[in-house]
């Protein structure tokens, strides 16, 4: 048999299992249950069957021994605990790896599995044994995000290295030479990390020894002489750094701590045929079918094409006035809407498919740094489109990530604030108008403005003019800036120097924007506006001059007539009285540069922006069309206000409004 012919479904099934075990593992930590203990076990044996039947042992074998430790479990025999829980969280992570691996090429064989399986094969023979991260090489352990960036460095000619500083035994300020040696580094490159962290060792929370990833253009010679002209410091060790990825902290598990009635009970024989007979039955009701993605962007450009060439015909039949053709034109425009409507939702998928790998890796990483954390999600259901589904993951888990490792204090400090011990990470999605919108918000100690504006300052970002004048949110948003981090910035600004920049360059590239808010001693809120990337939207086509833009239906609020003397004045802008609210009224001639006749009654388009409104005002009014949108492209990407573009019926390119930017 060839098994390359079902990679592809052996892939996708392996993902969704490996998704629903790290799901149920959740709610067995939390709750417990005998039907949580099922569902995990019916994925791992279906995890295993298909891996031996596919030939890749090293899978097979760990969720056979995890199948026999759940089968322990579920039968009542013994009893699920904390420690085994923690060794099957450890399994998922290597697993996620292993079919990684698989996806690129390889046999899964890239994780040593061996201390996992031991540790199965312990709590099922009763014994004890210790689950230890396998570092290798390295002492850091990064996330695909961060190695990402590690791998885009390189390809810049930057080289990754690890290096460890030894202090003198008869050093007296700790602190101070290791500010000194980030100094050096600051002026040779980037530092990605410290170990342990860089509050820690601005607290002399540290014996003699420290350790730096760092991202270099120099010589490892280079840096080495420059960290070693320090005074006081011992030894220097620099050497290339080898990727690892992230594990748990070391776990124990015991097969002797069962307690005397177990907590999930046995299903007996006749629940679980039970069970299994309402599986197959919902599964025949609900039937699906894998199509590639490539076929599915063939079928939306071909209907791209099909409705610009509708448009078309619609205007030649108002030309004609046949009333034959009229209705003929009408019966294709209500299908075609039902089959775009068909086509978009093809293409659209739930943001749960992103959010559903958080609450695990928040779960992991706050136990491994020692702190407290709830995770709150709404709004999974929000759908966006699969491209833009695809690339928003790996930003995400880098914003959640520094949310917790920097953002949320430790219990202790939060409890010294006045706070709860565990720190509150929220994250959300929602729609507006005809874009998405995603929230990440701690309630942690929020950035230190402060020592944004010095760095700032002193690397020249910005002027001393400049500084007294920015807003507090507007200094924050500078770590966005390129080339902004340094030793300090980088690590206690949750990595917001290098990462962030690659973040916000990654965001930008899908349409998208990035925005913060933060307060000090409160938290810090994230912002990322993505368009939904429809390619075929409804949209308001209005004139300005001999000039025709087309606004999103989804965005527009109401169209009204206004007089020139209905326009005020307040705060030195132009608004009128929508409803008895002051509204913002915001001219495209004048925005766009274009020479109109002036009139003394005119066209205004409201939009709106969550509880916002601004009054759009044009010439005329030209009506409601299904229009395709089209990229700019890179010569007229950045233009303010403008998201694309489309081909009208009589071939004329309109360009198409972004209203977020108006406001």
């Amino acid at each position: 048999m060839d098994v390359n012919e079902y990679l592809g479904l052996f892939l996708d099934e392996s993902q969704e299992h490996i998704q629903s075990i790290n799901t149920q593992l959740l709610k067995l930590e939390q709750s417990g249950g005998a039907d949580v203990v099922q569902e995990i076990f019916r994925s791992a044996h279906t995890l295993k069957g298909m891996s031996s039947t596919m030939g890749y042992e090293r899978v097979a074998n760990l969720t056979h021994e995890m199948e026999s430790a759940l089968d322990l479990v579920r039968g009542g025999k013994k009893e699920s605990n904390q420690l085994l829980l923690d060794t099957m969280f450890i399994a998922m992570e290597q697993m996620e790896d292993m079919i990684a691996d698989i996806e690129s090429g390889g046999q899964g064989a890239n994780v040593d599995v061996s201390e996992t399986v031991a540790a199965f094969q312990s709590f099922i023979g009763g014994k004890e044994v210790a689950v230890e991260k396998t570092s290798e090489t390295s002492t850091f352990e990064i996330d695909l995000y961060t190695n990402s960036v590690i791998e885009q460095a390189k390809q810049t000619g930057f080289e990754a290295y690890q290096i460890t500083v030894k202090l003198s035994d008869a050093v007296v300020l700790k602190a101070a030479r290791a500010y000194m040696v980030f100094d050096r580094l600051q002026e040779l490159g980037e530092v990605v990390s410290t170990h342990p962290e860089t509050e820690e060792i601005e607290q002399e929370q540290f014996d003699l020894s420290f350790d730096v990833l760092f991202l270099s253009q120099e010589t490892a010679e280079v840096i080495e002489h420059a960290i070693a002209q320090v005074s006081e410091v011992e030894r220097v060790e620099v050497n290339a750094f080898t990727e690892t990825a992230v594990s748990e902290p070391e776990v124990a598990v015991t097969a002797e701590t069962i307690a005397p009635e177990p907590v999930v009970q046995a299903t007996s024989d006749k629940e679980e045929a039970k069970d299994t007979k309402e599986q197959v039955a919902a599964q025949a009701q609900a039937k699906t079918i894998r199509v590639n993605l490539e076929r599915i962007d063939r079928l939306m450009n071909l209907f791209e094409e099909f409705i610009i060439d509708r448009g078309r015909l619609e205007r030649l039949a108002d030309e004609v006035g046949q009333p034959e053709l009229n209705e003929t034109v009408e019966k294709i425009k209500r299908g075609t809407n039902e089959l775009q409507s068909l086509v978009l939702t093809l293409r659209m998928m739930p943001i749960e498919q992103v959010f559903n790998r958080f609450p695990r890796m928040v779960r992991s990483v706050a136990k491994e740094i020692h702190k407290k954390v709830q995770l709150d999600i709404s709004g999974a259901e929000t759908e966006l489109d699969r491209t833009v589904i695809d690339e928003i993951g790996d930003p995400l888990v880098h914003l959640i990530r520094n949310a917790i490792d920097h953002g949320i204090e430790r219990p202790e400090v939060r409890l010294q604030a006045g706070k709860p011990e565990q720190g509150m990470l929220a994250l959300r999605a929602y729609h507006g108008g005809n874009r998405v919108f995603i929230e990440i918000e701690d309630d942690g100690a929020g950035i230190n403005v402060d020592k944004v504006r010095s760095k700032a300052l002193e690397r020249g970002v910005i002027t001393d003019e400049e500084a007294t004048t920015m807003s507090e949110n507007e200094l924050a948003m500078l770590i966005f800036a390129p080339g902004f981090s340094t030793a300090d910035v980088v690590t206690d600004l949750s990595g917001r120097g290098v990462g962030l920049d690659v973040v916000k360059n990654k965001i930008e590239s899908l349409g998208g924007v990035v925005s913060l808010e933060t307060v000090s001693g409160q938290g810090t809120k994230f912002q990322v506006s993505l368009p939904l990337t429809l390619s075929i939207i409804s949209a308001m086509l209005v004139q300005v001059g001999e000039e025709s833009y087309a606004i999103p239906l989804t965005s527009i609020l109401e169209t009204t007539l206004l007089d020139e003397a209905d326009i005020l004045t307040a705060h030195r802008e132009r608004v009128f009285d929508f409803r008895g609210q002051l509204v913002p009224l915001v001219y495209l001639k004048e925005m766009f540069g274009i020479e109109s006749e002036t009139k003394t009654q005119f066209p205004v388009v409201v939009v709106r922006k969550g509880d916002k409104l601004v009054g759009v005002v044009v010439n005329d009014l030209i009506g409601q069309q299904e229009i395709v949108m089209k990229p700019l492209g890179t010569y007229l990407e950045g233009i303010p206000a403008i998201s694309g573009a489309t081909i009208l019926g009589d071939g004329r390119v309109a360009l198409i409004v972004d209203s977020n930017d108006l406001f």
